[in-house]
Protein backbone atom coordinates (compact mmCIF):
# COMPACT_ATOMS: atom_id res chain seq x y z
CA UNK A 1 0.00 0.00 0.00
CA UNK A 2 1.28 3.46 -0.92
CA UNK A 3 0.23 6.67 0.81
CA UNK A 4 0.60 10.00 -0.96
CA UNK A 5 0.68 13.42 0.69
CA UNK A 6 0.51 16.41 -1.63
CA UNK A 7 1.27 20.02 -0.80
CA UNK A 8 2.04 23.32 -2.44
CA UNK A 9 -1.15 24.32 -4.18
CA UNK A 10 -2.69 27.74 -3.79
CA UNK A 11 -3.55 31.00 -5.49
CA UNK A 12 -1.09 32.66 -7.83
CA UNK A 13 -1.27 35.44 -10.36
CA UNK A 14 -0.93 34.97 -14.10
CA UNK A 15 2.77 34.51 -14.80
CA UNK A 16 3.56 33.43 -11.28
CA UNK A 17 5.15 30.27 -9.94
CA UNK A 18 4.25 27.46 -7.60
CA UNK A 19 6.02 24.31 -6.46
CA UNK A 20 4.02 21.18 -5.74
CA UNK A 21 5.35 18.33 -3.62
CA UNK A 22 4.17 14.77 -3.19
CA UNK A 23 5.65 12.49 -0.57
CA UNK A 24 5.09 8.78 -1.03
CA UNK A 25 5.37 6.08 1.59
CA UNK A 26 5.52 2.46 0.62
CA UNK A 27 7.65 0.17 -1.49
CA UNK A 28 8.03 -0.74 -5.12
CA UNK A 29 7.58 2.82 -6.33
CA UNK A 30 8.45 3.24 -9.98
CA UNK A 31 7.11 6.13 -12.04
CA UNK A 32 5.84 9.22 -10.22
CA UNK A 33 3.97 12.04 -11.80
CA UNK A 34 1.39 14.78 -11.83
CA UNK A 35 -1.95 14.99 -13.56
CA UNK A 36 -4.54 17.75 -13.50
CA UNK A 37 -8.28 18.08 -13.78
CA UNK A 38 -9.61 21.43 -14.88
CA UNK A 39 -13.29 22.43 -14.82
CA UNK A 40 -15.12 21.03 -17.81
CA UNK A 41 -12.12 19.08 -19.04
CA UNK A 42 -10.78 15.56 -18.81
CA UNK A 43 -7.90 14.66 -16.55
CA UNK A 44 -4.63 15.11 -18.36
CA UNK A 45 -1.02 14.19 -17.84
CA UNK A 46 1.19 17.09 -16.79
CA UNK A 47 4.54 15.39 -16.23
CA UNK A 48 5.99 12.07 -15.13
CA UNK A 49 9.42 10.89 -14.05
CA UNK A 50 10.75 7.36 -13.92
CA UNK A 51 13.09 5.80 -11.39
CA UNK A 52 15.89 6.35 -13.89
CA UNK A 53 15.08 10.03 -14.10
CA UNK A 54 13.52 10.03 -17.54
CA UNK A 55 10.84 12.68 -17.85
CA UNK A 56 7.80 13.24 -20.01
CA UNK A 57 5.85 16.48 -20.22
CA UNK A 58 2.61 17.59 -21.76
CA UNK A 59 3.38 19.78 -24.75
CA UNK A 60 1.54 22.67 -23.14
CA UNK A 61 3.93 22.82 -20.16
CA UNK A 62 7.28 22.12 -21.80
CA UNK A 63 9.80 24.80 -20.97
CA UNK A 64 7.76 26.13 -18.05
CA UNK A 65 7.29 23.15 -15.71
CA UNK A 66 9.99 20.93 -14.25
CA UNK A 67 9.43 17.60 -12.55
CA UNK A 68 12.04 16.14 -10.22
CA UNK A 69 12.51 13.52 -7.51
CA UNK A 70 14.57 13.45 -4.35
CA UNK A 71 17.50 11.09 -3.93
CA UNK A 72 15.39 8.61 -2.01
CA UNK A 73 13.00 8.67 -4.96
CA UNK A 74 10.01 8.90 -2.67
CA UNK A 75 9.16 12.57 -3.14
CA UNK A 76 8.27 14.14 -6.44
CA UNK A 77 8.20 17.85 -7.12
CA UNK A 78 6.61 19.94 -9.82
CA UNK A 79 8.02 23.42 -10.32
CA UNK A 80 5.50 25.45 -12.28
CA UNK A 81 6.55 28.75 -13.80
CA UNK A 82 4.75 31.27 -16.00
CA UNK A 83 1.39 29.90 -14.93
CA UNK A 84 -1.68 30.71 -17.00
CA UNK A 85 -5.30 31.13 -15.86
CA UNK A 86 -6.35 28.14 -17.97
CA UNK A 87 -4.07 25.99 -15.83
CA UNK A 88 -6.36 26.42 -12.87
CA UNK A 89 -7.11 22.86 -11.86
CA UNK A 90 -6.81 20.24 -9.20
CA UNK A 91 -3.38 18.71 -9.51
CA UNK A 92 -3.06 15.05 -8.57
CA UNK A 93 0.06 13.15 -7.69
CA UNK A 94 0.19 9.62 -9.05
CA UNK A 95 2.59 6.79 -8.33
CA UNK A 96 2.99 3.52 -10.16
CA UNK A 97 4.03 0.30 -8.50
CA UNK A 98 2.38 -2.91 -9.64
CA UNK A 99 -0.73 -0.74 -9.66
CA UNK A 100 -1.41 2.99 -9.67
CA UNK A 101 -2.07 5.15 -6.66
CA UNK A 102 -3.54 8.65 -6.60
CA UNK A 103 -3.28 11.48 -4.14
CA UNK A 104 -6.28 13.49 -3.00
CA UNK A 105 -5.26 16.43 -5.14
CA UNK A 106 -4.21 19.99 -4.48
CA UNK A 107 -5.96 23.01 -5.96
CA UNK A 108 -4.00 25.44 -8.07
CA UNK A 109 -5.79 28.67 -8.94
CA UNK A 110 -4.21 31.09 -11.40
CA UNK A 111 -5.84 34.51 -11.43
CA UNK A 112 -5.89 36.69 -14.54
Amino acid sequence: QVQLVESGGGLVQHGGSLRLSCAASGSGINTMGWYRLAPGKQRELVAIITNAGATTYADSVKGRFTISRDNAKTTVYLQMNSLKPEETAIYYCSVATWTRYWGKGTLVTVSS
